[in-house]
């Protein structure tokens, strides 16, 4: 069938070249001529890992097509899927639905008496469907359409991977005809995976099912890092307390990592908007809002106790700092150091986009950890790194263009660095010569935020290693 995407971002246009790959024709549409341009191309506005192949691929063959134009797109497409941005509000943090809702006011005139299905795949409050449908029906009273929900569970970074293979489709409409089409549309997908459920359910149900999920997830990752600090100053080991409860399958393995907290396009946005819903409905969700509090404080404290292992290791004599480095990255939730400048301390950054596995840094905690240092210690340098990130940290962190040193490698942030410090969990910085970085560091010292280098190689090397929910004894990761 015929499929229109609004929307080229990391939902659109993964999405349009998964639905390619299962045969249908596949037009995407977005108004920003810049990004088509380069689409038209074959130049990729996103990184997303296995993408590039599979797009190069249809693009070639003509299963898979831009433009800008509305009209043109629309022409014909049996099922249009807005996959617009619905980002926080700067002033109320509520869902901004602005994008979709213009997206719905220029589908409805291109509408005509053959039917097609409109489903919103962006992420939106409980009610948004509702609205969809009023706003086309009031521009358009004859288009024969119907408004489904149609909600993507696709990790950033595994984004073609989870298309391929799901473990549930959610659609949410009450139309016979509509939950045909959409069974249609996967057919040659649930061929494939014939243990991926099909879950029809109301269109309000299919909301707040992406809500849930996402902050029942955001909540399990925070649990995780309130353990790793427990264990932090009881001596348990974090990996082996996670171990032990995700072997219970109520609880499961997945989202038991520590770090520096969780962050990027979904979790603190969504469980932030199901906050706000809950308070307009005037309903509690005091674990949610506990979650999302805590998280804000994790990112901080984490970021303060860089700052405070530069400060000591500015202030103290040489066999001191290593011992307040110690202190202050093995589980002390250091307090901030206010006014301080940092004069001539250098912290190298190894990571800056949300996860690995993409080059999106929208609520990165790492982006936070390196705006807060660079705020409370004005005059602090940075050297930074990450494998795909560099271009959208670069736009974000402009302001600080002084204070930030950007480098080709991860060896190189070591270069003159009085601290090592690592925020994402690339696979490739687990393989950092330490022995290159001992030999450039003016002081060596590693705040591991997410445990990716080798503790006992790091001790053996004289570095003072400090990694999350781990005792400073822990030598076996």
């Amino acid at each position: 069938m015929k499929v229109a995407i609004i929307g080229t971002g990391y939902v659109g246009l993964p999405t349009g070249v998964g639905l390619a790959e299962l045969g249908h024709q596949v037009i995407c549409i977005d108004n920003d001529e810049s990004k088509i341009a380069k689409l038209r191309h074959s130049q990729l506005t996103i990184y997303e890992h296995g993408l590039q192949e599979l797009f190069d691929k249809h693009v070639s063959l003509g299963n898979l097509t831009f433009t800008t134009s509305m009209k043109e797109g629309l022409s014909g497409a049996q099922l249009i899927i807005i996959a617009v941005g619905t980002p926080p509000h700067p002033i109320t943090n509520e869902a901004d639905l602005s994008y979709l809702y213009e997206a719905a006011a220029q589908i409805a005139p291109c509408l005509n008496s053959s039917y097609t299905v409109v489903a919103t795949k962006s992420t939106v409050p409980v009610g948004t469907g509702d609205e969809v449908e009023s706003i086309i029906n009031h521009i358009n009273p004859h288009a024969n359409c119907d408004v489904i929900s149609l909600p993507e569970f696709l990790r950033e970074g595994y984004a073609i991977y989870d298309f391929f293979h799901p473990d549930r489709i959610v659609v949410g409409s009450d139309s016979t005809q509509a939950k045909k089409l959409i069974a249609s549309l996967y057919e040659p997908l649930l061929a494939l995976h014939p243990h991926c459920q099909m879950l029809y359910v109301s269109r309000r149900s299919s909301e707040t099912i992406k809500y849930a999920a996402n902050s029942l997830l955001a909540t399990k990752i925070h649990f995780i890092n309130e353990m790793a600090d427990f264990c932090e100053q009881s001596g348990a080991d974090i990996y082996e307390v996670a171990s032990g409860i995700g072997l219970d399958q109520r609880i499961g393995k997945s989202f038991l990592n520590p770090g520096p907290g969780f962050g990027g396009s979904c979790f603190p946005k969504d469980t932030m908007a199901l906050d706000l819903m809950a308070q307009k409905y005037g309903v509690n969700l005091s674990l949610v809002h506990a979650t999302l509090e805590g998280n804000k404080e994790r990112i901080t404290s984490m970021a303060q106790r860089i700052v405070q292992v530069a400060k000591q290791l500015n202030d103290g004599p040489a066999e001191a700092k290593a011992r307040t480095a110690a202190a202050a990255g093995a589980g002390t939730v250091a307090a901030a150091v206010g006014a301080w400048d940092g004069t001539g301390a250098v912290v190298g950054i190894l990571g800056l986009a949300f996860k690995n596995g993409t080059d999106d840094c929208r609520f990165s905690p790492a982006m936070q950890i390196v705006d807060h240092i660079l705020k409370v210690a004005p005059n602090i340098t940075l050297r930074v790194f990450d494998p795909k990130a560099m271009d959208n940290a670069k736009k974000i962190l402009s302001g600080y263009s002084k204070q930030i040193v950007y480098v080709n490698s991860a060896q190189e942030v070591s270069h003159g660095a009085d601290i090592l410090v690592v925020l994402t969990e690339w696979g490739e910085f687990s393989n950092l010569d330490l022995n290159y970085c001992a030999l450039h560091m003016r002081h060596k010292v590693i705040l591991d935020y997410r445990n990716k280098l080798s503790m006992r190689l790091a001790h053996e090397l004289g570095f003072s290693y400090s990694g999350v929910g781990l005792g400073t004894d822990d030598l076996h990761h």
